[in-house]
């Protein structure tokens, strides 16, 4: 039985970047931070001589986010999918302060497709935003509950 989502997971080819990103900017912090390698994680992902690290990031109030970046195996092929792709798209974030989030990601080159929009029952301001390699974000503020 399923009790919850334990993380998402994200392949990056540049570790330091990503990090960057997900902690100094959207305030999640690292929780461990490891090299894998050796016969356990060759057979659970069905490779050989697999060499990862993986870091795990927890947002401020809950939820993770896994960083992969191998060492052993070519990860230079970018996602170019949209949020109408088959298969997994975005991660959506709850924020509390829209506006200044977006002020502050696009200092940081952060791409967004269209301004914040309200949802029609006026409970949400949700903007996409396109983040380091591609990742697509939704930023979610509530605004009545």
């Amino acid at each position: 039985m399923i009790t919850s989502i334990r993380h998402t997971g994200l392949v990056v080819n540049d570790l330091d970047k990503a990090l960057r990103f997900w902690c100094d900017i959207l305030g999640f912090t690292i929780v461990k931070q490891m090299t894998e390698s050796g016969t356990h994680i060759d057979s659970m992902m069905g490779l050989s001589n697999v060499n990862v690290t993986t870091v795990k990031l927890s947002a401020p109030v809950s939820g993770q986010i896994e960083l992969l970046k191998f060492h052993s195996h070519d990860n230079a092929t970018f996602w170019k999918g949209t949020p109408y792709s088959i298969g997994l798209t975005h991660i959506a974030l709850t924020v509390t302060d829209l506006d200044s989030l977006v002020s502050k990601l696009r200092m940081e080159e952060v791409i967004f497709p269209a301004p914040p929009q309200y949802s029609p029952d006026g409970l949400v301001k949700v903007i996409y935003a396109q983040g380091p390699e591609g990742v697509l974000l939704e930023l979610v503020e509530l605004l009545k509950s």
